[in-house]
């Protein structure tokens, strides 16, 4: 049973196709002018509109659209009323062309539901289908601490903590774009992390549950010529996950939570995982989950079709690990 799945955020245009336990993934990073930090919503939707119909073509090649029996798509940021982006205007009419065209249902999830689905599925943690747990959202627009529960389609989520302004992604990629670097920086400005020698005290304002990072970001910027950019790189990631640290050990208390999920494109770095430290067991997503993808949807997709007209409980049991 092959479902297909469709997601265009803000910087990635993202096809799938997921059929128990075999996926492809098919994606395209939109363009960036180089020193911009970002892309207006209507010049990311041009993209999308444009990479779509060639990501579609590449994906339909390599599958039996005949066995094709859902479709999933994102159509919003996060699963709560009023979420609203332009940007999933696209992938919501392609793929409701998509559903018609086939004689299949179409399942609407947010954007937020696909980044928890593919990091449960890259780690294989399953059975947190089926318990409540933490999820951390990190990505370039988003720094949320959420407490989850899969509902039998999609995932409920309450805010419990997180940046109160700028993202953690927001961060890293003003600082990059500050020290020349291509928007989205995080990648290249890992690899320079990796070179440091040594760190810089870099401090962030953190209370409770929640995070104040423009600070640093005016302390790293100030900094950019004055100190090496290896060792203000790696400041920076550390700096990050000593504060998602205080803030994340403080919700797994408050809430007794014995699990944390930790999604998005800034999940993906590998120093900010070796210096989270978390009195609770932590399950990171793939690299190749963490960033921007359209599997997610296409699992839920999956799910929801399979289980239409039974439980929550039977939906929990329909995913295969690779």
């Amino acid at each position: 049973m092959i479902c297909l799945g469709f997601d265009t955020s803000n910087y990635t245009t993202s096809t799938a196709a997921y059929d128990e336990g075999t996926q492809l993934n098919i994606r395209r990073i939109l363009t960036v002018g180089q020193g911009e930090r970002g892309l207006r919503q209507s010049d990311a939707v041009f993209q999308h509109l444009k990479e779509l119909p060639e990501l579609f073509s590449e994906l339909a090649e390599k599958i039996d659209k005949k066995e094709v029996l859902a479709v999933g798509v994102s159509t919003r940021p996060r699963s709560v009323e009023g979420s609203y982006m332009p940007v999933f205007l696209a992938g919501e009419g392609y793929a409701r062309v998509c559903a018609d065209s086939l004689g299949v249902p179409l399942y609407r999830f947010s954007h937020q539901d696909g980044h928890i689905m593919a990091g449960i599925y890259s780690c294989h943690e399953f059975e947190l289908l089926s318990k409540k747990f933490i999820s951390v959202h990190l990505s370039g627009g988003t720094c949320e601490i959420l407490l989850c529960r899969y509902n039998g389609y999609n995932f409920d989520c309450e805010i419990i903590g997180g940046s109160r302004d700028i993202s953690a992604g927001q961060l890293i990629d003003r600082v990059g774009v500050k020290m020349g670097l291509q928007f989205p920086c995080g990648k290249e400005l890992e690899q320079i992390a990796k070179k440091a020698c040594d760190v810089i005290s870099l401090p962030v304002n953190t209370d409770g549950a929640y995070i104040n990072f423009s600070g640093i970001e005016t302390k790293a910027i100030s900094l950019i010529g004055k100190e090496n950019d290896e060792s203000l790189a790696k400041s920076l990631f550390v700096s990050v996950a000593k504060a998602l640290e205080r803030t994340l050990n403080h919700c797994i208390k408050k809430y007794e939570i014995e699990n944390v999920l930790i999604v998005g494109g800034v999940a993906s770095n590998s120093i900010i995982k070796e210096n989270l430290n978390l009195c609770a067991k932590k399950h990171f997503a793939s690299v190749e989950y963490s960033t921007d993808n359209a599997v997610g949807i296409a699992i839920l997709a999956h799910m929801a079709n399979k289980g239409a007209g039974t439980n929550g409980e039977n939906n929990c049991h329909s995913v295969t690990a690779q």
